[in-house]
């Protein structure tokens, strides 16, 4: 009975896909004020905190990818004493709260081919954050090779107001853009 049922997982494997854990990981975010520009931004990092990437006849077609919040950090700020207030801030109410939830995700729900040479697909998928879920797609550099995939994006864009980070101050969402901008570059194995 037990040889039954490893010979129906393997099969089913091989139906829907493999799935491949996460082994490295960077992604970065900017977030900026008043302008979207460099002189009015702050930017930095956030850890995976665990993922996988699902791939079928040697293509990936799916993954989910779960944020650690409370590592959350400026890597822009040099001053230490002002890189802290910036990156409590960040952590509390007024932004990503994460106590209340120390973990964003994203599933991947489609992945496209299309023909830009360097960005060679689009991806789709599910991002939760804050308890709020929204569907964003963006451009990526997607493969597998050698048993060993990988996702490198572009950078992309995601309006924050759609997932309650909003600044609770009167005039802060006036001096704050809406758009965070993210890379991602994630391998599994």
């Amino acid at each position: 009975m037990k040889k039954l049922a490893l010979v129906a997982l393997m099969i089913g494997g091989l139906a829907f896909g493999q799935t491949k854990k996460v082994v490295a990981s960077d992604v970065h975010w900017w977030g900026y004020k008043i302008a979207k520009s460099q002189a009015s931004s702050h930017d930095g990092t956030v850890n995976v905190k665990s993922g996988n990437i699902v791939v079928k006849d040697n293509k990936v077609v799916g993954g989910t990818f779960v944020l650690d919040m409370t590592t959350i950090s400026a890597t822009d700020v040099k001053d230490p004493e002002t890189k802290a207030k910036l990156d409590g801030h960040l952590k509390n109410g007024d932004f990503f709260e994460v106590e209340k939830f120390p973990t964003a995700e994203f599933t991947i729900t489609a992945v496209k081919p299309n023909s830009g040479k360097l960005w060679n697909s689009t991806i789709t998928g599910n991002l939760t954050v804050k308890g709020k879920t929204n569907a964003i797609s963006f451009p990526a550099k997607v493969g597998v090779s050698k048993g060993v995939a990988s996702i490198v994006t572009d950078k992309f864009s995601f309006d924050r107001q759609k997932f309650d980070v909003a600044y609770k101050s009167s005039m802060a969402d006036v001096l704050v853009k809406d758009d965070i901008d993210m890379k991602v570059k994630v391998t599994a194995k």
